[in-house]
């Protein structure tokens, strides 16, 4: 219980930290929402002096900032200077989906690099295990915009297998057609990030593999007439687990970060195509919003992956 208060203590301090500095900069930036030319070239300085105190941005900077953090406090993540609803019902629409894609790709990540990491680390053939190699660095060199624009070229452009954007067809879809809409038009997306990811997973799954089939108990296991199938159960991937769960932690900021570009090409109406448009705009609520979700998530899932360890292994 006390470990898991100062867990608490401790993402609280992190979000307030990371509020201050993600504001501060933001704040800072030479361009502003209201600013001339922004939302009229011909707005007057009187507008825009009304405009500052409609927002609150009339006021010193750390009054501001008092300001947001106490409504963030209540949950409040504030009004989008933009479309003037409220910031977190804007995330919330948009965040499933983000969730949706990311999650599954992280799934396939992980199932397919322990497979093949593993498999890799025992096979005794050269050229499977140099093939491996070469996918791995093909696919950990690979930009994801440029493998996104190829995949689109060929296989919605040239082919028509898939769709060039969005998430769904037009017209009622319901029950199992429209999730198979839904999964129709995500594949792309999905099988980016799966293979801009799955690549330097493989190459870690695999040097893990290989440091525990060097240790003494692999050798004493195989030397009792372990099989391949028990080693691999009762051995390798009861070690491989902590390793996992850190980088599967660690792997959480990518979620919001990673999918800024990927939903831009995709015309994916998630988190990252918000938070894009938002930057564009200087919309300060919503990136403010999405940085400090972004951020908590972060800390949760690392909190999350710290306590599972704790509890595979209360000595660490």
């Amino acid at each position: 219980m006390k470990i898991f208060l100062n867990k608490i203590v401790y993402i609280i301090i992190m979000l307030f930290l990371i509020s201050l500095i993600s504001f501060l900069a933001i704040n800072l930036a030479p361009n502003s929402f209201i600013s001339a030319g922004t939302l009229n070239p011909n707005i007057t300085p009187e507008i825009i002096e009304n405009l500052k105190i409609i927002y609150g941005l009339d006021k010193p900077l750390h009054i501001q900032y008092i300001t947001w953090l106490n409504s963030l406090i209540h949950f409040d993540f504030g009004i989008s200077f933009s479309s003037g609803s409220s910031v977190q019902d804007e995330i919330l629409v948009r965040l499933p989906i983000t969730l949706i894609i990311n999650i599954i790709s992280l799934f396939l990540i992980f199932v397919t690099s322990f497979y093949i990491g593993i498999y890799s680390s025992l096979s005794s053939s050269k050229r499977v295990d140099s093939l491996i190699k070469i996918f791995s660095l093909i696919s950990f060199s690979m930009p994801s915009f440029y493998l996104s624009l190829i995949l689109i070229y060929i296989f919605a452009y040239q082919f028509n297998l898939f769709p060039l954007s969005g998430t769904s067809s037009m017209g009622d879809l319901e029950g199992f057609a429209y999730l198979k809409d839904i999964a129709w038009h995500l594949s792309l997306p999905i099988f980016v990030i799966f293979f801009g990811g799955v690549g330097s997973m493989i190459i870690y799954v695999r040097s893990l593999t290989n440091d525990i089939l060097k240790s003494d108990y692999i050798f004493y296991a195989k030397s009792m007439g372990v099989s391949q199938k028990e080693l691999i159960k009762y051995y390798i991937l009861p070690n491989l687990k902590p390793p996992a769960i850190t980088i599967l932690g660690l792997s959480l900021p990518g979620i919001i970060g990673g999918s800024v570009i990927l939903e831009n090409i995709f015309a994916i109406d998630g988190m990252g195509l918000l938070f894009f448009q938002s930057a564009l705009s200087h919309d300060y609520p919503i990136i403010m919003g999405i940085l400090i979700i972004g951020a908590f998530l972060t800390l949760l899932g690392n909190m999350i992956a710290d306590l599972i360890l704790l509890r595979i292994n209360p000595f660490l």
